[in-house]
């Protein structure tokens, strides 16, 4: 894939937004705070300086945010992740909990899970509730919510008795790939050209399985990580939804939509979309989704 590809898919009405379109909705949420493993630096001043940038759209234009943090996957001390956190509520965002570190359902027994969300839970809600702000959404790292049926149903018997609401994705994405290889000199202006572009072909191809799925559009959340990448391209990447037709929603208004109550019944190691999830569901094949370049993708 390349950017003649995207040029071919605007020319055949793939990425046309319809004037029928101006009231589609998204919900932005950039998840494992304080930064996405991009490779970028892990001092304070560095996550500083890109959390001030990353924010400042969403700070400026009051656009709503949810960013999922995992607080022990930092080399800052914890008061340093503690200010860090604080800009993210300072700038009218929301926060979740994505774990501790980052831990993968697939691969770690449920008590171990449970304590991964505890431990973060209790690092996070002090934070949060010190602003007068709700902890209130999880998201499964890597989106794996369950490899068993008793591990799925364990997870969401757990989250449901501590109050917690899962924190789905359909606008599901390779912009991790992207970030890692910005910070590439050999290919950074490569990602400049090609990854806006690339985001949006991702999202013009689910905004047509919307409906083939679900027989409408709907408030879609959108999944990206915090990373040095966004912070420079997140103008860019609002001023793509705004010419798509979209505003811009709270998590929690997004999930409002009945949509989000359809029934979801994979089990397994895959982390998808939820409206791959959905046609699953259905008996409907999931393919066709717009790949990141091979030239982009990690050892390439």
């Amino acid at each position: 894939l390349n950017r003649s590809l995207w040029s071919r898919l605007a020319c055949a009405g793939f990425l046309v937004v319809s004037a029928s379109a101006a009231t589609r909705e998204v919900a932005i949420t950039i998840d494992d705070l304080p930064r996405g493993g991009d490779g970028g630096g892990e001092s304070y001043q560095a996550i500083r300086e890109m959390t001030v940038r990353l924010l400042a759209p969403f700070r400026d234009e009051k656009i709503p945010v949810t960013g999922f943090v995992n607080a022990g996957r930092t080399k800052m001390a914890p008061d340093e992740l503690r200010r860090i956190l604080e800009l993210w509520l300072d700038a009218g965002a929301e926060l979740g909990n994505h774990t501790w570190s980052h831990a993968d359902l697939s691969t770690t027994p449920v008590a171990q899970f449970e304590e991964e969300i505890a431990k973060n839970d209790a690092f996070l809600r002090p934070i949060v509730e010190g602003r007068r702000k709700k902890l209130e959404f999880f998201r499964y790292p890597y989106l794996h919510a369950g490899a068993t049926a008793e591990s799925k149903n364990a997870i969401a018997a757990y989250l449901a008795q501590h109050g917690y609401r899962n924190g789905p994705v359909t606008f599901d994405d390779s912009d991790y790939m992207f970030a890692a290889a910005y910070l590439k000199p050999e290919l950074k202006d490569r990602v400049n050209r090609e990854y806006v572009p690339y985001l949006e072909s991702v999202i013009a191809w689910f905004e047509k399985r919307s409906v083939e799925v679900t027989g409408r559009e709907f408030p879609q959340i959108l999944l990206i990580h915090a990373s040095e990448l966004n912070s420079r391209k997140m103008p860019e990447i609002l001023a793509m939804f705004r010419r798509r037709g979209y505003s811009f929603v709270s998590l929690d208004r997004a999930l409002g939509d009945d949509v989000y109550g359809l029934p979801e019944n994979y089990v397994g190691r895959g982390g998808f979309s939820w409206i791959h999830r959905w046609s699953r569901a259905k008996g409907m094949p999931n393919t066709g989704e717009p790949d990141e370049p091979e030239w982009v993708r990690p050892g390439h």
